[in-house]
C-alpha cells in the first residue's frame, strides 16, 4: 500500500486534535512520510556523506565522535571587571570558548561618557569605551589559548581594533587570534536596527575587516552571518535562512568587487543561527542551510576550494522563545533547542539562561544553562552518531522543503537587485513583521501553544527567581574612568590619529591598520564612530520616514 492509498483507505476521517498541523513557522506538516518523498533523489548529490559536498550531513566528517562543538555562553554585564570574574568562572567550569554582550552605548557607538549612554552603560552587556577596557577585560586570559567571539555590529570595527591591540599588548602573534566578530550589519537593516551609516558604507567597511583579517589574522572569522536576530524579530525558519544567505552573498560579492579571490576570504565566512521550539524544523534548517551555502559557493562564486563551500555556524538558543511566566519552564525549552543544534551539526552553541526574559543570566541560572550542554554533550549519547537524523523521510523532506522555499526567496532578492536594494524597498523587513503578526494571530486564537502563557496559566508566584542587578555605581564609575583617561592621554596623538582615520574612511584605504593605531593613541570608541557619522552619514531607517 502505497501513501496515497493509506490516506485514502486508513487513515481517519475525523478525531484529530487539529484541523492542520504545521510547524511554528506555518509550514504543513503531513501525517508522515515514506520513502515516496525522495524518490529521484541522487544520494551522493543530494545528501552525500559527512564532511563531503554537499554537506548536508556534516561540515566535518567524523563530527562530534571527534571533538564536541566549542560550547559558549554570551557574558558581558557592567564593568570590565565585573565580565572578566564571568569569563573566568565558566573557563573553570568547562566552557571552551568566550563569548561577550557589550552594552547599549557600544552597540550604538557611544562612550559610557556621553549624555545618550545615561542609563544605559553596563546594562545589557560590557561598557568598553577604551583600550583600556578591553585591557581589563581580558586581564589574565591569554589570547592565544581561547577562542573569542564579540556580538556587536556597527563599531565592530573598533573593537576588533581594541582586541588586536591587546594581543599585540600581550604579545600574541596575530596568525594565532582565533575568534568571531559579529559584524553583519545587512541584518542589522533587516532586524535588529542597530546601525550607524547608511548599508553601503557599512557593507565597506565589513569588506576592510574581511579583507584585513585575510591576510593579517588568518583563523579569525571577520563577520558572523547572522539569521538569529532575524528569527528574533518575527521570520520563519526559512525567512531566517534565505535572508541570511542572502546577506552572505551580498558580502561575497563585495569583497569579490575588492578584488579578492574567493577561496583567499571564503574559508573564514561564519553563520549565526537561532534555534527554536520546532525541533525537526530547526534541525532540517541546519541540514538545508550547508547544502544550499555549498551550492551558493560553487556554482554561483566558482569556489575551489573544499573549505570555501563549508558552511560552520554558530547557534542560539531561541532567547524569543522564553517566558516570564513559569522562568522555571525555560530549562525544558533550553534543552530541547539545544538538542535540536547538536543533531542538526552546529559548531559552537549557547544555551540560553532560565531568567534572561527577566534580567541578565545569574551565576546559578548560566551554570544550569551550560551544564545543559554538557549533559547533551557526554550523557545523551546522541553524539555518538554523525547525522543519526539523516536518512529519516520526515528529516530528508522538511529539508527539501525548506531549501526549495529559501532558494524562491533568494531569487526574488536577486530580481529586486542584491539585498541592499531588497533592504532599501524594505522587502525583507515586510516579510518577516507579515510573518510575526501572522505568528501572533494563531497565538490569539491558541492554534499555537506557549505553555503559560495561552494555556496551563497559574497565577504570579510569590517568590520571582533571584534576579542579576546592575548598580548605579557602575555607570558612575565608568563614566569617571573614561573621563579620567580623556584628561590624561596626548591630545596631539589623538587628533593625528583621528585625522588619519577620518582620511581613510575617505579615500577608501583599509580602515583596519589606522583604527588600530587610533585606539592605541587612547581614540576612544565613539570618537571614531563620531568619524563614521561625519563620513558616511547617519542612516535612517525608511519605515520610519
Amino acid at each position: 500500500m502505497n501513501k496515497h492509498e493509506w490516506l485514502t483507505q486508513k487513515y481517519p476521517k475525523q478525531g484529530e486534535r487539529l484541523e492542520r498541523f504545521s510547524t511554528i513557522s506555518n509550514m504543513a506538516v503531513a501525517p508522515q512520510y515514506t520513502p515516496e518523498e525522495k524518490q529521484g533523489t541522487d544520494y551522493e548529490q543530494d545528501i552525500g556523506l559527512p564532511g563531503e559536498y554537499p554537506y548536508t550531513r556534516g561540515v566535518y566528517p567524523n563530527m562530534y565522535r571527534g571533538k564536541f562543538w566549542t560550547m559558549r555562553q554570551f557574558a558581558g554585564f557592567g564593568t570590565p571587571e565585573d565580565t572578566n570574574r564571568r569569563f573566568r568562572l565558566l573557563l573553570s567550569e568547562g566552557q571552551n570558548g568566550l563569548s561577550t554582550a557589550f552594552d547599549m552605548p557600544v552597540l550604538m557607538g557611544y562612550d559610557a561618557d556621553s549624555p545618550r549612554s545615561l542609563g544605559e552603560v553596563g546594562r545589557e552587556g560590557v561598557s568598553v569605551s577604551t583600550l583600556n577596557d578591553m585591557e581589563r577585560l581580558f586581564d589574565g586570559i591569554p589570547l592565544d589559548k581561547v577562542t573569542t567571539s564579540m556580538t556587536v555590529n556597527c563599531t565592530a570595527s573598533i573593537i576588533l581594533a581594541m582586541y588586536i591591540a591587546v594581543a599585540d599588548k600581550q604579545g600574541v602573534p596575530r596568525e594565532q587570534l582565533g575568534g568571531t566578530i559579529q559584524n553583519d550589519m545587512l541584518k542589522e537593516y533587516i532586524a535588529q536596527k542597530e546601525w550607524i551609516c547608511p548599508p553601503e558604507p557599512a557593507v565597506r567597511i565589513v569588506t576592510d575587516m574581511i579583507e584585513f583579517c585575510a591576510k593579517q589574522v588568518p583563523r579569525w572569522h571577520a563577520v558572523s552571518i547572522s539569521g538569529y536576530h532575524i528569527r528574533e524579530a518575527g521570520s520563519t525558519a526559512v525567512q531566517e535562512l534565505a535572508f541570511t544567505l542572502a546577506d552572505g552573498i551580498g558580502y561575497v560579492q563585495a569583497a569579490l568587487e575588492r578584488g579578492l579571490d574567493v577561496d583567499e576570504f571564503a574559508p573564514r565566512l561564519s553563520f549565526f543561527f537561532d534555534i527554536h521550539n520546532d525541533f525537526f524544523e530547526e534541525i532540517a534548517k541546519l541540514r538545508a542551510a550547508r547544502r544550499m551555502w555549498a551550492k551558493i559557493m560553487k556554482e554561483r562564486f566558482g569556489a575551489q576550494q573544499p573549505k570555501s563551500l563549508l558552511l560552520r555556524t554558530h547557534c542560539q538558543t531561541a532567547g524569543v522563545s522564553l517566558t516570564a511566566q513559569q522562568p522555571m519552564n525555560n530549562v525544558v525549552r533550553v534543552a530541547i533547542q539545544a538538542l535540536a543544534g547538536v543533531l542538526g551539526g552546529t559548531q559552537s552553541l549557547h544555551t540560553n539562561s532560565m531568567d534572561e526574559t527577566l534580567a541578565l543570566p545569574t551565576e546559578q541560572a548560566v551554570m544550569v544553562a551550560l551544564r545543559t550542554q554538557q549533559i547533551i554533550a557526554e550523557e545523551s549519547g546522541v553524539t555518538n552518531t554523525i547525522d543519526p537524523l539523516g536518512g529519516s523521510w520526515a528529516i530528508e523532506a522538511l529539508t527539501d522543503r525548506i531549501e526549495h522555499d529559501a532558494f524562491a526567496y533568494i531569487d526574488r532578492i536577486d530580481e529586486l537587485g542584491g539585498i541592499i536594494n531588497a533592504i532599501n524597498t524594505g522587502y525583507p523587513q515586510k516579510e518577516i513583521a507579515d510573518s510575526a503578526y501572522r505568528y501572533q494571530q494563531q497565538l490569539d486564537a491558541e492554534e499555537k501553544i506557549i505553555v503559560g502563557v495561552n494555556k496551563y496559566q497559574v497565577p504570579p508566584e510569590e517568590r520571582p527567581l533571584e534576579l542579576l542587578k546592575i548598580e548605579p555605581e557602575v555607570e558612575r564609575s565608568q563614566i569617571e574612568r573614561v573621563k579620567k583617561i580623556k584628561a590624561e592621554r596626548n591630545q596631539t596623538a589623538v587628533s593625528e590619529h583621528l585625522g588619519r582615520v577620518h582620511a581613510a574612511a575617505r579615500n577608501g584605504t583599509n580602515l583596519m591598520p589606522p583604527l588600530i593605531e587610533a585606539v592605541k593613541a587612547s581614540c576612544t570608541l565613539g570618537e571614531i564612530s563620531d568619524v563614521y557619522r561625519d563620513v558616511f552619514g547617519v542612516y535612517r531607517d525608511p519605515a520610519w520616514l
